[in-house]
């Protein structure tokens, strides 16, 4: 009554049992039917692709460690970034006919520093808490900039309004169920306006770890990944909200990176810790957009003329192409 072993007997110096393999190549989770054998199962399965994964990862070290100089060079993972399809309108910096669009474009007079921005920063009728305190961080983050809260003033009044005093800019932020949720950006006083989807927002006292309040200083501004004719569109009309000579000394920087052409906001204060290492704080407020429409001249929602909308069926056939 030993226990009896299956196989050659452990003595008799015959090829060890092969190491028994959890999961055969053909197994699916899926064909279990009890829900919770299923679950464990499932996290077993994972277990096991994790542990395979370190392995190999492992292998492939001691293989680099072993070759030194001629081990070959380290592949470059896939991303949907990378894969991106190819977008017949991708700026090149060196093309002719895009200098000319942007030496005439509504722009052009604040890169030639002709006009300095100034900005009206308004909300959707009635705010409540949460847009009003945004609102308010926001013109901390944008030098020269006012809020005005709308009372049942139509954007169309608002605009002739804006022009009269000089603002160069209007953003109006939107909100739903006391959350703010888009963003209007009309360029005065010919326009173009565009219009995001706002997701993600962040307030100041909601950031871990977050820095003392901005200083007054005119921060700089990064645009990364704006790399289309459209994208160029987008990237310089926030470029244009702020100042185009910041003051270095306030270590001040505000960010648009889009990626899958989400674009996010982020707003830091750096300090050059050695001459390698530098450290950033987080200042806040920080936010997710997502363009909507592009629209030439002001604000129209019934007359305008559109020169870009998201049309969802259409345009998003792959989920590796992007249109910024």
């Amino acid at each position: 009554g030993g226990s009896g072993t299956v196989g050659p007997a452990a003595g008799d110096g015959g090829p060890p049992a092969p190491e028994r393999v959890l999961f055969p190549p053909t197994f699916s989770v899926s064909e279990i039917k009890n829900k919770q054998r299923r679950h464990f199962m499932f996290l077993r399965w994972k277990q096991q692709q994790r542990k395979e994964k370190l392995a190999a990862k492992k292998k492939r070290r001691k293989e680099r460690e072993a070759l030194g100089d001629k081990a070959p060079p380290k592949a470059i993972p896939k991303t949907i970034e990378n894969q991106r399809v190819y977008d017949e309108t991708t700026v090149d910096p060196n093309d002719e006919e895009v200098a000319f669009d942007e030496a005439t474009d509504e722009f052009a007079p604040y890169f030639n520093r002709q006009t300095v921005p100034k900005i009206l920063i308004t909300t959707s009728d009635r705010p409540r808490g949460r847009t009003v305190k945004f609102c308010v961080q926001l013109s901390t983050v944008i030098p020269n900039s006012h809020v005005y809260y709308r009372r049942g003033l139509a954007l169309k009044r608002i605009i002739p309004q804006c022009i009269a005093r000089d603002f160069t800019d209007l953003l109006v932020i939107n909100e739903d169920r006391k959350i703010p949720n888009g963003l209007v950006l009309c360029h005065l006083p010919d326009g173009p306006t565009a219009h995001f989807r706002m997701s993600s927002v962040r307030l100041r006292k909601e950031i871990k770890r977050k820095g003392k309040e901005p200083t007054e200083h005119i921060p700089e501004v990064i645009l990364n990944n704006f790399t289309t004719r459209l994208g160029h569109s987008v990237g310089r009309m926030f470029a244009s909200l702020f100042p185009h000579d910041p003051q270095f000394i306030g270590r001040q920087v505000a960010t648009f990176h889009n990626q899958r052409d989400y674009i996010f906001f982020r707003f830091h204060r750096y300090i050059f810790k050695s001459e390698k290492k530098v450290g950033i704080q987080e200042l806040g407020p920080r936010f997710t957009l997502k363009l909507r429409s592009l629209q030439k001249g002001t604000f129209d929602s019934k007359f305008g003329e559109y020169e870009w909308i998201h049309k969802r069926r259409e345009m998003d056939t792959s989920r590796r192409k992007f249109h910024l």
